[in-house]
């Protein structure tokens, strides 16, 4: 529900998210270990099976210890992992003149003057700013519609996709046009892309908005532009270098 230009309006996963973080995750947990004391036995005996040790040990438990043994990891399990969820739930907080951002121990703000677009890419909430450089990328899985609407009630300028998104260019190696430095970084990026490492990752994006660029992801592979502000490249370096196919 959008309250207006009046009282700020929050949009997060809400009560029933929370619901099924500590009431679902703990349940399958419980199932799951309960599943593992009962078929344990049956498992032991395929040979095929993988961690036969771990199930002939299981096997082994006297009842009814096994199956409360195995009720309580799965259920500490599917705590574990509803912690995690919520810590990395995201809440944005919008009104006429800034939006706020928290998740976990971050606490974001951003002011309504710099920005010049607001919109959602992928699972990203993007903010753009006069330059047309990236102010926030925030991952989350909050409806796009809630968030359409929380923003344009409070006068911010929604757009339904990214304004720029033709503009992109697939990144090779060696590719020219980029600015200074850009494509070390890049390379960089890929290699963190690969490995899943995905705090440096994040880290380097921000490296590459100094330089004038923004990147997006398709998967594992990065697509930039430049921003207004980014130092164009000289018409001799435009031509001056092939690009680098990797393994050549």
């Amino acid at each position: 529900m959008v309250d207006g230009y009046g009282a700020p309006t929050v949009v997060d996963g809400g009560a029933a998210e929370l619901a099924v973080l500590w009431g679902g995750f703990p349940a399958l947990g419980a199932g799951a270990g309960w599943l593992l004391v009962t078929g344990a036995e049956w498992v032991a005996g395929l040979s095929w099976a993988p961690a036969q040790d771990l199930f002939e040990l299981v096997a082994r438990l006297p009842d009814p210890q096994a199956g409360i043994g195995g009720l309580a990891v799965g259920t500490l399990g599917g705590l574990l992992v509803a912690a995690v969820g919520t810590a990395e739930r995201l809440a944005v907080t919008i009104d006429t003149e800034r939006v706020r951002l928290r998740r976990d121990r971050t606490d974001r703000q951003v002011g309504r003057r710099p920005v010049r677009a607001v919109f959602v890419d992928g699972k990203d909430l993007v903010l753009l700013g006069a330059d047309d450089e990236e102010l926030v990328r925030e991952r989350s899985d909050l409806a796009v519609d809630r968030l359409r609407d929380a923003f344009r009630a409070h006068g911010w300028p929604w757009a339904d996709g990214d304004p720029h998104r033709d503009a992109y260019r697939r990144w090779v190696p060696g590719l020219p046009g980029l600015p200074t430095g850009a494509d070390a970084l890049l390379r960089a990026r890929q290699r963190a892309l690969d490995a899943d490492r995905g705090g440096e990752a994040r880290e380097l994006r921000g490296e590459l908005g100094r330089t004038g660029l923004v990147v997006r992801d398709d998967g594992r592979r990065q697509y930039w532009r430049l921003t207004r502000a980014a130092p164009r490249p000289r018409p001799e370096d435009a031509t001056s270098a092939e690009p680098e196919v990797e393994g050549r």
